[in-house]
């Protein structure tokens, strides 16, 4: 008789579900991460390299997040509750918790990609080659996960399960469940159902129930550092290069409402040098280290700052795809908030394994100044500015503080250089104080906010700008013509090769059921 199964192989049934669980949780942060990433680079929150935005983002753009989530996440996921039935229970909250990660994770996938394989998926004998289910369906079933995750969690018990996140508190699991229905309500309109939550009031509210993920300092075997640290603070200097359009609105000391810098720009940011070439310190400019520093800005960019920023803030435009110059030692990096690196007490330079908070910073996935943000939404698109501006003012209340924390690990920091009480007020009431009606203005005041406080974990921007299509102040790409701005993104390759029931996208102009704004290139206003 041929031995088709290797003796080897542990089956389903003799699998930790602990070790399941760990695997759960640790393809979700990758993949948090790829999102964050992706999603921060289109809204300009982050740098984003090359011109054309179709060859940016090719069939590879989410192959590990595709592999990681079908294998790592929904396979697991299917095992632990086949364990839990076979066994009679027991397991309740390791499904609370894959049940949430599983919701999130689909909705995700939708708003990235639109129609995915569910329906058919993960059952390889009767279906080799999943077909698609429709993106709207996916997301209900996402919200019936969701109802699920809060079933489990009712009494459950952690037991020997390792939480990442929350560390075995339910309540916070709970809250986060709750917060995850909220955000399937406003991405779907549905604002009776967002309303309704809000009532309840067991929603992530406060800064000790963020869902974030926490790294460490260790930085060998393995390696738990913040992945940012990781990249910009070696001997060799920093790898990263820090988007101009937020440095600069971060930056702006002139600025109508007469506020200063944001108090937060200074842990956001580790400027390696004080002058950058081209700037009022250096205006003949430097064409080794910064060649657009002795170009002319394209036309599109009349009127805003290109290429260069005062003080050092040495960053990179949208879309500049300049070949990699000697700037490591002079670029912008990334500061003490989120990746645990070192505070800008205008030391400069000396960027290495062993400073600041030696990386020991978070992966923000959904923070309660986020979730103020979401309510701010709501009431300026309802018609309430007044309270959009208050739920602004409690998101920037909440987003500075916890910015402010994280400078305590940087201990050789100067302190002096960080904004007093009366700065930071100031600021908060002068930027919430701009959200006087329903006018462009209110809402580009709203959503540069929204933006600035998403740093390190901005996975809901791109859904945020789909949706409003503001900010409209977003710099534009340095290609005059950069083509359609993505609405998804292409099928993985690592599918279309292996599945063909999936059939490749020519272009990235197919929009989610949700995504209603009008079709082409007029939208979003920035390219």
């Amino acid at each position: 008789m041929e031995q088709l199964v290797s003796p080897n192989a542990i089956s389903p049934e003799q699998a930790d579900p602990d070790l399941l669980l760990n695997t759960i949780q640790r393809a979700f942060v990758t993949n948090a991460i790829t999102f964050n990433d992706r999603s921060a680079e289109l809204t300009r929150i982050d740098y984003m390299f090359g011109r054309d935005y179709f060859n940016n983002y090719n069939s590879s753009t989410f192959d590990g997040v595709w592999s990681r989530t079908y294998s790592s996440i929904f396979a697991n996921v299917r095992i632990i509750e086949q364990q839990n039935e076979a066994d009679g229970g027991g397991l309740e909250f390791h499904l609370g918790v894959s049940k949430t990660i599983e919701a999130y994770t689909l909705m995700m996938l939708v708003d990235f990609i639109g129609d995915i394989p569910l329906s058919e998926a993960l059952n390889p004998d009767e279906f080799p080659n999943p077909t698609l289910d429709d993106d709207a369906a996916v997301y209900a079933a996402a919200r019936a996960r969701l109802d699920e995750a809060n079933a489990f969690f009712t009494g459950a018990s952690v037991g020997s399960a390792t939480d990442f996140f929350y560390d075995g508190e339910v309540s916070n699991w709970q809250r986060l469940v709750n917060t995850l229905i909220m955000r399937h309500a406003l991405t779907t309109g549905d604002i009776a159902a967002f309303n309704a939550v809000v009532s309840g009031g067991n929603y992530i509210q406060e800064t000790s129930q963020d869902f974030e993920f926490k790294y460490g300092t260790q930085l060998l075997n393995p390696n738990t550092r913040h992945p940012d640290y990781n990249a910009d603070y070696t001997v060799s200097g920093a790898n990263i290069y820090q988007s101009m359009w937020l440095m600069r609105l971060m930056q702006d000391a002139d600025a109508a409402d007469g506020s200063d810098d944001d108090p937060r720009i200074r842990y956001y940011f580790f400027r390696q040098s004080e002058c950058t070439p081209g700037a009022s310190c250096l205006p003949e400019g430097n064409g080794e280290t910064l060649s657009c520093s002795l170009e002319s800005a394209p036309p599109q960019y009349a009127g805003i700052p290109y290429c260069f920023l005062e003080d050092g803030y040495w960053g990179r435009n949208h879309g500049d795809d300049d070949g990699t110059p000697p700037d490591n030692f002079t670029r912008t990096a990334v500061g003490v908030y989120p990746a645990g690196g070192l505070f800008d007490d205008n030391s400069f330079g000396g960027l290495n394994q062993d400073v600041g908070g030696l990386g020991e910073g978070i992966e923000p996935i959904i923070l309660a100044s986020y979730v103020d943000f979401w309510r701010a939404e709501v009431a300026l698109a309802g018609g309430s500015p007044s309270a959009a501006s208050g739920l602004v003012e409690a998101g920037l209340t909440k987003s500075i503080a916890k910015v402010q924390s994280f400078g305590a690990l940087d201990t050789n920091r100067d302190t002096s250089f960080e904004p007093d009480a009366t700065t930071v007020s100031d600021f908060i009431a002068a930027k919430s104080g701009m959200i006087t009606d329903t006018s462009d203005d209110s809402w580009n005041a709203l959503a540069e906010q929204y933006f600035v406080t998403m740093f390190g974990g901005a996975g809901d921007a791109y859904n945020f700008y789909r949706r409003t299509g503001y900010p409209t102040t977003l710099d534009p790409n340095v290609e005059p013509d950069p083509g359609v701005f993505p609405r998804t993104f292409l099928y993985p390759s690592v599918e279309v090769i292996a599945n063909p029931n999936v059939t490749q996208r020519q272009d990235n102009a197919t929009q989610v059921f949700w995504d209603t704004k009008p079709a082409g290139p007029a939208f979003p206003p920035a390219n």
